[in-house]
């Protein structure tokens, strides 16, 4: 089975937020309430995409990845939300639930850094939730560290605690 990544465009934009919001499902299940989870709905979340790449297209970038054709993951990136000039923000790695293990997160992150890269970011950062020793660990295995930053963002009606990582690009 063939895996590819490319260019997300705007038709794609409906199927990612309907991705997005099954990824979250799976990924944040064990760590948050169902009512957390159960808005937005699919099509929301696909209309969150297209008015928010309407906004940030100019300087964000999101990267789809297919498995012999069928949408499997994305990653989204830009610059740095504290403004840091030489910085660029992984702002999302999401997969199918299935996908998990295949490589392919690993593949849109390697993407995500050497689109960083050709920025000329030298330094990349993230958030993730805290209590997501999944996602923790295959960030750690590439090669991010926490750096000790932290922060309350909500989903849904949940306030969820995040931790910032950060590497060399």
């Amino acid at each position: 089975m063939t895996l590819s990544l490319r260019s997300a465009t705007e038709a794609d934009l409906m199927a990612v937020g309907a991705l997005h919001q099954r990824s979250r499902v799976a990924a944040y299940s064990s760590i948050m309430p169902p009512e957390a989870l159960a808005d937005p709905t699919p099509e929301a979340m696909g209309r969150y995409w297209v008015e928010r790449l309407t906004w940030e297209g100019a300087d964000h970038r999101m990267t789809v990845a297919e498995r012999d054709g069928r949408l499997v993951g994305f990653s989204y990136l830009g610059p740095d939300d504290e403004g840091d000039p030489a910085t660029g923000l992984l702002n999302a790695i999401h997969l199918e639930p299935d996908e998990q293990g295949r490589g392919t997160g690993r593949a849109l992150m390697v993407d995500a850094l050497d689109a960083m890269r050709a920025r000329s970011w030298t330094r990349a950062v993230l958030w993730v939730l805290r209590d997501n020793a999944h996602a923790r660990r295959f960030y750690e295995r590439g090669g991010w560290r926490a750096t000790g930053a932290s922060r309350d963002d909500r989903i849904g009606p949940a306030l969820v605690p995040q931790v910032r990582y950060a590497r060399e690009v």
